[in-house]
């Protein structure tokens, strides 16, 4: 990247007043190639963090939930770890079967 270039972009950065400006700044606006595969890679995040809370909270190790729920631990641990996809009956299944929670998803 330009010096020029970097400039314009690091004050674009002090400039923002919210959060949806700096992500606009740094990976671009909403329907562009890079903030979507930015806000793919956060909701993994997101969807990893909650599995590992959630698994702590009910005392299990990852190979405990692996057993009650027919999978293996080293899934576990990447999913835990954000490393796969994960698909929405697994999910279900993980959460409500495995941890004893229940699932609603938002679609916006």
């Amino acid at each position: 990247m330009s010096t020029s270039k970097t400039k314009n972009k690091k004050q674009r950065i002090l400039e923002a007043k919210n959060v949806d400006q700096l992500l606009d700044v740094q990976f671009g606006k909403i329907g562009t190639k890079s903030r979507d595969e930015f806000e793919e890679k956060a909701q993994y995040f997101v969807i990893s963090e909650m599995l590992k809370e959630a698994r702590k909270e009910a005392n299990l190790t990852q190979e405990q939930l692996a057993n009650k729920v027919g999978t293996k631990k080293s899934y576990i641990s990447r999913l835990e770890n954000g490393k796969c996809d994960i698909q929405l009956s697994t999910l279900y299944r993980i959460f409500e079967t495995g941890l004893g929670r229940r699932v609603n998803i938002l679609i916006g």
